[in-house]
């Protein structure tokens, strides 16, 4: 099982290129069990598209629906023990969604598919 990070999922399910080979090879392995999102990336490019910084071609509901109807990939509410994560984490990062998406990794014991650099250079368990 894997995380995709925001980015890694817009890449994934919009424009694979952008992710690097060993991405792509993690992500095909996903396909063929199981992968999570935190429910804050839902969160994330809801607002992008809100704020007019993101255009993926549909309303924020219908690539919900879409993300759901894959079958192996499970999107994660972010429940209290997430949020005391986030908040314990021994990282000056101040972004929210950043920090949640790294307190999931850690609560669902996982690597994170990222290209984000400060992800990477808090959380060893990455793939980029």
């Amino acid at each position: 099982m894997i995380l995709l990070d925001t980015c890694a999922l817009i890449w994934w399910t919009l424009d694979p290129k952008k992710l690097s080979s060993k991405a792509m090879e993690a992500c095909k392995r996903m396909e063929k069990s199981e992968g999570i999102i935190s429910a804050i990336s839902i969160w994330e490019i809801g607002v992008k598209i809100k704020n007019n910084k993101l255009d993926i071609g549909m309303t924020i509901e219908k690539y919900t629906e879409l993300l759901y109807l894959l079958g192996y990939l499970k999107i994660i509410p972010v429940d209290e023990q997430i949020w005391i994560r986030n908040l314990s984490l021994n990282w000056k990062h101040p972004d929210p969604a950043d920090r949640t998406i790294v307190a999931t990794a850690m609560v669902h014991h996982t690597s994170i598919v990222t290209a984000d650099e400060n992800i990477k250079l808090f959380f060893d368990k990455h793939i980029w």
